[in-house]
């Protein structure tokens, strides 16, 4: 795909052990890529996320992942073997030559989530969050621009409302608003679907996949663009 000045990635998230919708993704086949922010399984370990990545791979082979709250903590070290693993990294987006003139795109990933009060697998407190966020974003130098995938939305944003209130990372929020990233692809509260913004940067939560939200991410010379889609 060298010389071409725009790539499209699609953004997904709570797989959960369900993948029926990837095959209604209508931009999947012919995207660049898929990411996914978080929770493939449905509290499961490798066995079921290689399920899950075999899927995804199928709909698309370039692939990055990390685990969610819901993913046992296994399902890190099975992801960095299989090549996709983005959580507490920061790595280049785009295969080498596709880069856009002047640029240098780069993802950076934070899986797992904040406590909660269901005492799912991968839970750590929200300054740990933070300290993953800044030592990742330690090693992002030089990429520009950087896409932001977080499990864990930013507090008080439409993105983190469940049962009527705020349910939110404050230290992913205090990141966004110290280095605003153009996207920050989260996920992790299924009720909300939606986009927001913090300061410059566009918050999207997709949703759980079941419910067919997705994100279209496109890479340009322009930066990075995203925007919240569903599978009608």
């Amino acid at each position: 795909m060298s010389g071409t000045s725009e790539y499209i990635f699609v953004g997904v998230g709570d797989v959960h052990d369900n993948v029926d919708m990837l095959a209604r993704i209508p931009e999947l086949k012919d995207a660049y890529g898929i990411i996914v922010s978080g929770d493939l399984t449905n509290g499961g370990g490798p066995a079921q996320a290689g399920n899950v990545l075999n899927a995804v791979r199928s709909a698309n082979p370039y692939v990055f992942a990390q685990l969610g709250n819901m993913d046992k903590p296994e399902v890190n070290g099975f992801l960095e073997k299989q090549g996709v693993n983005i959580h507490a990294q920061a790595r280049p987006l785009l295969k080498d030559g596709d880069a856009p003139a002047g640029t240098r795109p780069g993802i950076l990933g934070v899986g797992m989530s904040n406590y909660t009060p269901f005492g799912t697998p991968s839970e750590v407190s929200d300054a740990q969050l933070g300290e993953w966020l800044d030592a990742a974003y330690a090693k992002a130098d030089g990429f520009d621009p950087l896409l932001l995938v977080v499990h864990n939305p930013p507090v008080n944003t439409k993105t983190d409302v469940a049962g009527g209130g705020h349910v939110g990372s404050q230290t992913v929020r205090a990141f966004l608003e110290r280095t605003q990233p153009p996207v920050c692809l989260t996920g992790h509260i299924h009720e909300s679907m939606a986009e927001d913004f913090v300061g410059k940067t566009k918050v999207i939560n997709p949703g759980a996949l079941r419910g067919g939200g997705y994100v279209l991410i496109t890479v340009s010379g322009n930066g990075i663009e995203a925007e919240l889609k569903q599978v009608r």
